[in-house]
């Protein structure tokens, strides 16, 4: 037997709750575009993600360590599969739809440019005369406009609700803009689990980065609650110095912050008495979302961070190279258009040369980064 798109749809009911949101309700897609017989609409849409150059190009581009450092830090790619991971939990144990929440996930950080947020700092310092620089809407700008994969249409063409996903990714340090796509209404369900699974990755990463890499030592550590918390639920016996006791650690993040977030948010659902997806974007606040102590303890594991180590010394040296290499690039480029390549070129017609510019640097590696910079200034 072979399970077609119909089939697959006709599954949806018995398997998504009420509020998660079903492929047959998409409002579709900016251009024409056939179905797949054998994918659901958002499972094109992430097999569209994964083939972009946008998506490849994440393996090279920072998340806290330049490449350069090593390749056993996350990078923006890592970073990425591991938001998926969570994402797809989530999703399923609140029945919510994992491929639109995957979706999303796997989309949301292909607008970061070189050098993570160093990187896009100076490019919005560049841009601030013409529309700034956001890698939210840089998401976008790949995902409808950039990536060129089909010769009927820019962009991938995907469905309303994932570009609505990426539009209105929310964390402490992503601000949505979502003025075209119904700014009155919140994310749906799955794209506020997006959100949520992209905020616990990058706290449980860093921290398991922080350590392998030296800035962190765990004696800082044990003025954070969650970090008591932890070596008590591991036994006590987990060494934090050693691989695998470090890994153990890092797993009971994990798990911690997971079974909190659906304990909470099934609660926040049964409370909101929602009986429909559209139910949950017309309340005026998220249902998705951690319990009062666990908001505390991440706000303290993040303040820690931020001051013991994104604040560390070699962590602001990488920084400060990152910052003079876009810098030096972009005013390279804006001066000597004629370095650029063809197609940027190209699209100069259309777009103002400082845009084409910055799309052109926040597409690049950090290695292809560092690279044309010297190349440019032998």
């Amino acid at each position: 037997m072979i399970v077609d798109r119909q089939r697959l749809e006709a599954l949806e009911d018995q398997i998504l709750a009420p509020y998660g949101f079903h492929s047959r309700d998409t409002r579709g897609r900016a251009y024409p575009d056939r179905e797949a017989l054998y994918r659901g609409v958002f499972q094109k849409d992430r097999d569209r993600v994964l083939h972009t150059t946008a998506f490849r190009r994440l393996e090279y581009k920072t998340q806290v360590f330049v490449i350069y450092e090593g390749d056993y830090y996350r990078t923006r790619l890592t970073h990425t599969l591991e938001v998926a991971q969570i994402g797809r939990t989530v999703a399923r144990a609140l029945g919510a739809h994992e491929d639109l929440v995957e979706t999303i996930c796997l989309a949301h950080d292909l607008g970061h440019p070189p050098f993570g947020h160093a990187g896009e700092a100076s490019l919005d310092g560049l841009m601030a005369d013409a529309g700034g620089f956001d890698h939210n809407r840089q998401s976008l700008r790949i995902v409808t406009e950039l990536e060129r994969r089909f010769p009927g249409f820019p962009g991938l063409n995907l469905s309303w609700e994932v570009r609505e996903g990426i539009v209105k990714h929310e964390t402490e340090y992503d601000v949505a803009d979502a003025r075209e796509y119904d700014p009155d209404l919140r994310g749906h369900l799955e794209a506020q689990i997006a959100s949520a699974a992209d905020e616990l990755a990058y706290s449980a990463h860093d921290l398991d980065d922080g350590l392998r890499s030296g800035l962190l030592v765990p004696e800082q550590l044990e003025v954070l609650r969650v970090w008591r918390r932890l070596r008590q639920a591991a036994g006590g016996d987990a060494d934090p110095k050693d691989d695998l006791g470090r890994h153990r650690l890092i797993r009971e993040l994990i798990g911690w912050e997971v079974d909190h977030l659906l304990g909470q948010t099934s609660a926040n659902l049964a409370a909101a008495h929602v009986a429909s997806a559209v139910d949950v974007q017309r309340l005026d606040h998220n249902l998705v979302g951690f319990t009062p102590d666990q908001r505390e303890e991440n706000r303290e594991l993040k303040d820690f961070l931020y001051e013991k180590m994104y604040r560390h010394p070699r962590v602001l040296a990488m920084q400060a190279e990152a910052e003079r290499t876009v810098v030096s690039l972009f005013r390279l480029y804006t001066s000597r258009p004629d370095t650029l390549p063809e197609e940027v070129r190209l699209r100069i017609a259309k777009e103002a040369l400082p845009r084409a510019v910055c799309d052109y640097i926040a597409g690049m590696t950090d290695r292809f980064a560092v690279l044309e910079l010297e190349r440019l200034s032998a």
